[in-house]
C-alpha cells in the first residue's frame, strides 16, 4: 500500500544536501549519488521501518511511536529523518491493522513521501519480515522494488542522521551486514537462578547494539525465511540472524549519542527538549535597505551571533530578496525577525508571512516571526504608533491557525539604538522558538527605555 501526500507541493525539503557528513562520509556519499549521474547504476537503497509495537513499558494507553512531542506524532520525525536521504528510495513501515487509518492520516496530514504501508506481525521480527516480503514480492500496482540494500530502522528513533545511515549502507553493501553500536552505559551482569550474582562482563570489552542496522536484501531476506518459530517469537537482533542463518558476520559502526530509544514517558520530554533546542538555534533577520533599518539589522545579527549558533540576514525590501528568502526557507529556518524602523505598515511582515504559507513550512514545525518596530517617542506619539502596531493582533489570530507564531514588538526608546538593543537583546534569544510565542502578548505602554511584547 503505497502512500504519499496529497495533491500540491509539501513542506520544505533539504533536497539532496549531505546533512551532517564531514570529510570521507561526505566524499563516499557525493560517490553514491553521482555514480548514477555518471552512468552506473547506483545502489538501490529501501528502508524498513517496524512500528507495531504497543508501547507497554511507557505505560500510556496510546502507542509510543504515536505519542504526540510537540503536539506531532513522533513517528513522524523519524519518517522525516529518513525521507530527507535522497538515496533511500523507499521507506516500508509496518504497522498494526487497528493503527493503519491513523498512520495514513500521519503521512497525508505531514506530507510524508515514499511511505508504503504494511501489516505488522505480532512481533518485531514478523513485522520486520512483512516489510521484507513487500520489498521482494512482485505485486500487482505495487510500485515497490526489490533493493540491493535494505536498512532497518526503528520508528521510536527520531534523531538518526545520514551520516550513520550513509556508514551502515556502505558497510552493508561491503560486508553483507551493517549495524550501529554505542559504549555500554552500564556493566552487564548475569544473575543465576537463585537471584545472586553468577558473573559480570568486562564493559569495555561489549557495545549496546542500536539501529539503524543495513543488510544486502539476499542476505536478510534469507535470514528471514529460513528463521525458526522461537527466533520470530523472542529474537531481537537482526545482526545475530544473519550470522546465525546466513554465516554473515556484520560490520559493527560507531554510532552518535543521538541514537536512543524513545522508550520510557520521560523519553517524551527529552525528545521535545533536543527538537526544540535544534530548530531555536537558527534565526533570519529580514529588513529593507534604508539606512535605518539596515543599521539596526547589523546590530541584531552581531548581538545576536553570541547567542545562537546560526544567524542569517537578508537585506533589501522581499520583492527583491525573494531568492534569498526561499534558499533560507529550503535550509528549514523556523524562526524569523522582521525589521521595521519608523514605519507601521505590515507590507514588509505580509509579503513574509505569505512565503512562509506557500512553502507548508508550518507542516512540520511551528515557525516563529518576531515583527519588531523602532520608535523615537520624541519623533512621533506613542498613541499614534500604538493604534497601527495592534493590527498586528488580526494578523497573528489568521496566520495561528496554519501553525504560525506571530508577534509583534514595540521599542519605544529614548537613548541611542545601540544602547536599547544591548540592553534588551536577550528579548530575541529568550522569545526563540516555544519561549512565550504560543499567543500574542498584549502590547502595553512601556516606560522610557524598557521594552514590552
Amino acid at each position: 500500500m503505497e502512500l504519499g501526500p496529497p495533491g500540491g507541493a509539501g513542506p520544505a525539503e533539504p533536497g539532496p544536501r549531505l546533512r551532517g557528513l564531514r570529510g570521507d562520509d561526505r566524499a563516499a556519499s557525493a560517490a553514491w549519488l553521482s555514480e548514477a549521474s555518471a552512468g552506473r547504476r547506483a545502489p538501490s537503497v529501501a528502508a524498513v521501518l517496524p512500528a507495531g509495537g504497543s508501547g507497554e513499558r511507557m505505560g500510556v494507553p496510546t502507542p509510543k511511536q504515536f505519542c504526540p512531542v510537540l503536539e506531532r506524532p513522533l513517528i513522524s520525525y523519524t519518517l522525516q529523518a529518513l525521507e530527507r536521504v535522497c538515496w533511500i528510495k523507499d521507506i516500508v513501515v509496518a504497522v498494526t491493522g487497528e493503527n493503519m487509518e491513523v498512520m495514513k492520516g500521519i503521512v497525508q496530514r505531514y506530507q510524508h513521501k515514499r511511505i508504503s504501508l504494511v501489516e505488522a506481525g505480532v512481533t518485531r521480527h514478523r513485522s520486520i519480515f512483512n516489510g521484507l516480503k513487500a520489498l521482494a514480492e512482485d505485486q500487482p500496482n505495487s510500485k515497490l522494488c526489490r533493493p540491493e540494500v535494505v536498512i532497518i530502522h526503528d520508528a521510536v528513533r527520531p534523531f538518526v542522521e545520514e551520516d550513520v545511515l550513509l556508514k551502515v549502507a556502505i558497510a552493508a553493501k561491503e560486508h553483507g551486514a551493517a549495524g550501529a553500536i554505542r559504549p555500554l552505559v552500564s556493566t552487564v551482569i548475569s544473575p543465576s537462578a537463585d537471584g545472586c550474582l553468577d558473573h559480570s562482563l568486562e564493559r569495555t570489552s561489549h557495545r549496546a547494539s542500536e539501529m539503524p542496522q543495513a543488510f544486502l536484501f539476499d542476505v536478510i531476506y534469507e535470514a528471514y525465511q529460513q528463521c525458526s518459530d522461537y527466533d520470530l517469537e523472542f529474537g531481537t537482533e537482526c545482526l545475530q540472524l544473519a550470522l546465525k542463518y546466513c554465516h554473515t558476520k556484520a560490520k559493527l559502526v560507531e554510532g552518535s549519542p543521538d541514537l536512543w530509544k524513545v522508550t520510557y514517558k520521560r523519553d517524551l520530554y527529552a525528545a521535545e527538549s533536543i527538537i526544540k533546542e535544534r530548530i531555536s538555534q537558527q534565526i533570519c533577520i529580514l529588513m529593507d535597505a534604508k539606512e535605518d533599518e539596515e543599521h539596526v539589522g547589523r546590530c541584531l545579527e552581531e548581538m545576536l551571533k553570541k547567542e545562537l549558533n546560526h544567524v542569517k540576514v537578508t537585506s533589501g525590501a522581499l520583492c527583491h530578496a525573494g531568492r534569498d528568502l526561499q534558499q533560507i526557507i529550503l535550509e528549514q529556518c523556523y524562526n524569523f525577525v522582521c525589521v521595521n524602523v519608523m514605519t507601521s505598515d505590515f507590507e514588509e511582515t505580509r509579503k513574509l508571512l505569505n512565503a512562509l504559507e506557500e512553502s507548508n513550512l508550518s507542516i512540520l514545525y511551528p515557525v516563529v516571526v518576531i515583527s519588531v518596530h523602532f520608535l523615537d517617542y520624541k519623533l512621533v506619539p506613542f498613541g499614534q504608533k500604538m493604534e497601527h502596531l495592534m493590527q498586528i493582533k488580526e494578523f497573528a489570530k489568521e496566520v495561528k491557525k496554519r501553525n504560525i507564531l506571530l508577534c509583534g514588538l514595540l521599542i519605544y526608546y529614548p537613548q541611542k539604538l545601540w544602547e536599547t538593543l544591548l540592553t534588551n537583546i536577550r528579548i530575541f534569544t529568550g522569545w526563540g522558538h516555544w519561549k512565550g510565542l504560543h499567543q500574542l502578548v498584549e502590547l502595553q505602554k512601556p516606560s522610557p527605555g524598557e521594552l514590552r511584547g
